[in-house]
């Protein structure tokens, strides 16, 4: 019982490098944003892959750092005390985003998932580890059957059931994610009864501090890292601003050569760029979500060059 108590190193390490893959996919959607790499880069294909691995890993070891705190009897105290800590920090994000980013703001983020998977993993705590399994198949497979129209109202949009859902910057609902959760509660329990939880408890690994320091400050580190990195970002476009015209071309022609041949989409892409530089509109042909005039002028302008090109 002791050994499971005490702080195992190796659990810090692993959060650390979890903390570590999330400031470097956070980077890339930084210099996403700010138009250095090609648009939509960091949420689609293997970034994308990238970004649901670290999500899942945190929730992971959100799991099994439950069953160390409370695996051999439920500690009030630091439970109450961090949980309220990730609550306040869940809020915090929830309204910087909405001031920075009122159009994608974060309402049911990660800290979102972990204040309340923090109170439904407690609740399961004591279930065997084959009906956590049974639990975490049902969590994970969830979404795909379970579907009504009354899920799209906002208030059930944290369960993940809801097929119309606003654009947001963090969007990770209870099906499937805590299926995550569930089975690192059950990894930890099958640790602690084969005894290999006692043996990790006396590994030391003090040739890594620094990831075994931002494991231990998890939830500051996770505070902290992002406004940092998109500061330095901003501060770098401030002196040197990215030149969005390839990217844009790029990605344009290759949207359009679906249906167009080369010549017609490098042209039509090439008068699209133009003509919004020339209207020193260029920045409205990367907004993530315009709004109605914009909307309106886009598509004017897109039929504009579409019908120069024809003719």
């Amino acid at each position: 019982m002791q050994a499971t108590r005490s702080r195992i190193e190796l659990v810090d390490i692993a959060r650390g490098v979890a903390l570590m893959a999330m400031a470097i996919y956070h980077f890339t959607w930084d210099l996403d944003f700010f138009g250095y790499v090609e648009p939509g880069m960091s949420i689609t294909g293997g970034w994308k892959f990238f970004a649901r691995s670290i999500a899942c890993s945190f929730l992971f070891l959100v799991g099994f750092s439950l069953y160390l705190a409370h695996g051999h009897g439920f500690r009030a105290k630091p439970f109450v005390k961090r949980l309220g800590m990730i609550v306040a920090a869940a809020a915090a994000i929830t309204v910087a985003t909405y001031i920075l980013f009122p159009d994608s703001f974060i309402f049911f983020g990660i800290l979102h998932h972990i204040a309340l998977a923090t109170v439904l993993g407690v609740a399961v705590l004591r279930l065997p580890i084959l009906v956590l399994l049974l639990l975490a198949a049902v969590v994970i497979a969830a979404p795909h059957f379970m579907h009504a129209n009354f899920f799209d109202h906002p208030v059930f949009w944290w369960t993940g059931f809801s097929r119309n859902i606003p654009s947001t910057n963090d969007y990770i609902p209870i099906f499937p994610w805590f299926g995550a959760v569930l089975l690192g509660i059950v990894a930890a329990k099958a640790a602690d009864r084969s005894g290999l939880l006692a043996r990790l408890a006396e590994i030391r690994t003090s040739r890594v501090p620094l990831l075994g320091a931002a494991g231990r400050h998890s939830l500051l580190f996770y505070l902290v890292h992002q406004p940092v990195l998109f500061s330095c970002v901003w501060l770098f476009a401030q002196v040197m601003p990215p030149d969005r015209g390839p990217a844009f071309m790029q990605a344009c022609t290759t949207q359009c050569m679906s249906q167009r041949d080369e010549a017609f989409c490098r042209a039509y892409c090439g008068c699209v760029l133009d003509e919004a530089a020339a209207q020193n509109r260029s920045e409205a042909l990367f907004a993530v979500d315009p709004d109605e005039e914009t909307r309106v002028w886009l598509e004017n302008l897109v039929l504009q060059c579409s019908m120069e090109r024809d003719e």
